[in-house]
């Protein structure tokens, strides 16, 4: 069939923002301040009134624009517009489409945006799906998706690769309790049947943990990193007196941190327990931090391109380039905690300098504060232990 015309070009539909755009014919693409896609197309049906006796007016979806094309849509839209024409209101005589695995992944993906705690954590959801579920069952229609289909994505990597496996096979339930709401499933959700059944094996959960540099050989490892100029090496050592995550260090934004207080507050939705987080600043963390001010970038710690944080990755190469193995960026973090054991820190003011939730549910309802000055105190306690001064 030949293309039909119309206003929108691929490049339009890729790229126009948040509104209405007419194709021509009754055709739309509703843009959603989301940034998500969708068609809907308009027609009038003949012969036929509405409640208020004027002729009968109607809006039908077509799908999202990342499944369906301009030129399905603009033949979706002709089907619709034709049989309105004959007097067949489409609602009723369409033989309804049953959109495949990927389809119905990508629009939950899409109808979730709002509620990821970044872009980044929204991608990983979806990249789950991509590498291990649409190779094998992401063109099937939604309704033939049965224990079988389910276990294929998940045996092959349910021992070797567990955690993965059991975040996909979430994945994959939510994805078909979706499609079920919609109306394009019926009955019990195979991942749960699996589950209850038991037909995987049980796998012992092993707990890992990363690789840390003993708290005694950390001075004499940091006075090397001061002798030291890349921006990886700043990067680190403020990690390194922080005891923060890496992320958090490397999306670390000059209006979060108050020099006058001398204090960095890190949004929750950058923190993995998603509650704000304030650290107190000691005089050796700003003298990191205050030099970096004359860069004018966004990012505190920026990478080789302008505005743009370092790689994620860059403080374990730089970890691996003088010849540091067996121990990881985020294994500081544990050094710091042993450190704090060994010097009888109070365990919730440990906890808390590291981000982490302490108590039950109750007890955080009561314990409200978060210990700034007592932390204040324990990180000028590890700065003059990690950088030999005397704070």
């Amino acid at each position: 069939m030949a293309a039909l015309g119309g206003k929108l070009t691929k490049k339009r539909v890729e790229n126009l923002g948040p509104g209405r755009h007419g194709d021509g014919g009754g055709l739309y693409l509703v843009v959603d301040p989301s940034g998500a896609r969708r068609w809907i197309v308009r027609v009038t049906v003949k012969g036929q009134k509405n409640r208020k006796g004027a002729p009968l007016r109607t809006d039908f979806g077509l799908g999202g624009a990342d499944v369906v094309t301009l030129n399905e849509a603009r033949e979706r839209a002709l089907e619709y517009r034709r049989m309105a024409k004959s007097g067949l209101n489409p609602r009723y005589n369409t033989r309804r489409e049953i959109p495949t695995f990927e389809e119905i992944s990508r629009q939950v993906h899409i109808d979730r945006i709002p509620t990821w705690r970044s872009a980044k954590h929204g991608q990983i959801w979806l990249n789950a799906l991509r590498n291990y579920a649409f190779p094998k069952i992401g063109r099937m229609p939604v309704n033939s998706i049965g224990q079988p289909e389910v276990l294929m994505c998940l045996s092959p990597i349910w021992t070797e690769k567990h955690e993965t496996a059991r975040r996909l096979a979430q994945r994959i339930k939510t994805v078909l309790d979706v499609a079920k709401s919609k109306g394009f499933r019926s009955g019990e959700n195979p991942v749960t049947e699996i589950r209850d059944a038991k037909v995987l094996p049980t796998v012992k959960k092993r707990v890992q943990h990363h690789d840390a540099m003993a708290w005694r050989d950390v001075p004499a490892f940091y006075a090397d990193m001061k002798t030291r100029n890349a921006m990886a090496a700043k990067a680190l050592r403020f990690t390194i007196l922080t005891a923060s995550r890496t992320s958090e260090v490397l999306e670390m934004t000059w209006p979060e941190v108050d020099f006058e207080a001398r204090l960095w507050t890190v949004p929750a939705e950058r923190i993995k327990g998603g509650k704000t987080h304030r650290v107190p600043l000691t005089p050796e963390m700003l003298a990191i931090l205050e030099p970096l001010q004359a860069m004018q970038s966004i990012y505190v710690f920026e990478g080789q391109k302008r505005h743009m944080p370092l790689s994620n990755m860059s403080m374990l190469m730089l970890l691996r380039r003088i010849g540091i193995e067996g121990v990881t960026v985020h294994g500081f973090r544990s050094t710091f905690r042993d450190w704090a054991g060994e010097e009888g820190v109070p365990r919730e003011v440990a906890e808390t300098a590291l981000a982490h939730r302490v108590g039950s549910d109750v007890e955080r309802a009561y314990a409200r504060s978060d210990l700034l000055e007592r932390r204040r105190e324990l990180m000028a306690r590890w700065c003059s232990l990690v950088a030999m001064i005397n704070e």
